[in-house]
């Protein structure tokens, strides 16, 4: 089994590789294409990752390359990570739509606006060229933001699945609370990529018993410290947020807190140089733990799982993606992509059914969905227009004012990205 990781240059890639190498029952790779037009990166990356590979006793054959068609040719599967602009564009989209008091985040918002428009073009490009080399490979997306390029990738008609960590995470931190094997854990998730719910958490599969009125009941303080939301409006709502859900539940308390200390970025940027030099010690065989710090904690735990099943393998047959609507939430069109509980197999993902999705939630998630309509074809088409009415229906933004002066900004931090600009 071939699988090429595009991207494969990330500081993040290391924690796909330990997952690879201790997963290799559920997922047998014989060999393993980064793609990275970074060679420094991609050396420094590609080294560690045969060290892992080679402690763990994995006999896989890794591949380190700059050459895209050659790296993606005869692959079953190829997973996109890959971050258009890197973390120089991140910290923009961080920083200049708070300059219009509203948040500076890469994945919602303006900011994730942003990273759309740079990444949806260069994703279909990779994906048209998979196509043409293999039409029978996977296209495993955990690109941000997840939903729009799924749906970019699902458009173009190609055979795509979108992946976040956000919904293994509340798993693994669930099933350790109730200390019963994470593969017992069976959330109610629904919503749209970062703007989720946990409905319920139930034990032993979509119809198990739902435990988590227990869990809010005795570990509700510790979840909202790490939501960093008040435990009274976990009490009021009976559901966990994605911590994303700050965003618009807290939005002026966040922008406030974002003006006052440097961006995540900037974090980023310095957590990954330190990491980039700890790669390059020909004596590190294994993930080192300031990796933890980056972020993506079970990342190829989620990533293992969704391949094999798509391949044919081992995985679990229901997991959390992104996939097509189709139906299951009446409230949005068939073609909106959704992430929740799916049945997933060789013939993709396919939504399971999920109850009633209460106003409050069901509203939000349309909001949000009209907005990343007109992201999608703000992505595709260009122009300064469409860009204004992508922010301008972002319940994030909402304000004709705002829009305005989000776009210039926009487009004058993403003009090198931009064809149309």
């Amino acid at each position: 089994m071939k699988l090429a990781v595009v991207g494969g240059g990330s500081t993040y890639t290391p924690e796909l590789i330990d997952g690879f190498a201790r997963l290799r029952d559920t997922l047998p790779v014989t060999e393993l294409v980064l793609v990275d037009p970074a060679a420094e990166r991609l050396e420094l990356v590609g080294g560690l990752a045969r060290r892992i590979f080679a402690k763990q006793g994995h006999d896989g054959r890794i591949v380190t390359t700059a050459d895209l068609d050659a790296g993606v040719a005869d692959a079953d599967a190829v997973l996109l990570q890959l971050r258009v602009g890197g973390q120089a564009a991140r910290q923009q989209d961080e920083s200049w739509p708070l300059e219009c008091g509203c948040v500076g985040q890469e994945t919602t918002g303006a900011g994730g606006l942003a990273k759309a428009l740079r990444t949806v073009p260069v994703v279909l490009d990779i994906a048209e060229r998979v196509r043409r080399t293999n039409p029978n490979a996977w296209i495993i997306d955990f690109t941000n933001p997840v939903g729009i390029v799924t749906r970019a990738l699902l458009r173009a008609g190609h055979k795509a699945v979108g992946l976040c960590n956000v919904a293994i995470g509340f798993q693994r931190k669930f099933a350790k609370l109730l200390d019963v094997a994470p593969s017992e854990v069976h959330l109610d998730h629904i919503g749209l990529n970062h703007l989720t719910w946990e409905r319920a958490v139930r034990i032993g599969g979509p119809w198990g018993e739902d435990r988590l009125p227990g869990l809010l009941a005795e570990h509700g303080d510790a979840i909202a410290a790490d939501l960093r939301l008040p435990r009274p409006l976990l009490d009021r709502l009976g559901v966990v947020p994605s911590y994303y859900l700050r965003y618009f539940y807290a939005h002026d308390e966040v922008v406030r807190e974002l003006g006052t200390k440097p961006s995540r970025a900037v974090e980023v940027a310095a957590m990954e140089r330190e990491l980039l030099e700890v790669y390059g010690d020909p004596a590190l065989d294994e993930k080192p733990a300031l990796l933890a710090r980056r972020g993506g904690a079970f990342y190829s735990e989620a990533a293992v799982d969704l391949a094999a099943s798509l391949l044919g393998g081992g995985g679990s047959a229901h997991q959390v993606v992104n996939a097509y609507n189709n139906g299951t939430l009446p409230f949005l069109p068939d073609d909106a992509v959704i992430e929740t509980q799916a049945a997933v197999g060789a013939h993709g993902a396919v939504p399971l059914p999920v109850a009633p999705v209460d106003p409050l939630y069901a509203g939000l998630i349309a909001h949000v969905t009209a907005y990343e309509d007109l992201a999608l074809e703000a992505a595709l088409h260009g122009g300064r227009e469409r860009v204004f009415k992508a922010l301008l229906a972002h319940p994030l933004v909402g304000q004709y004012d705002s829009a305005e002066g989000l776009t210039d900004r926009l487009i004058a931090h993403n003009r090198e990205h931009l064809a149309w600009a």
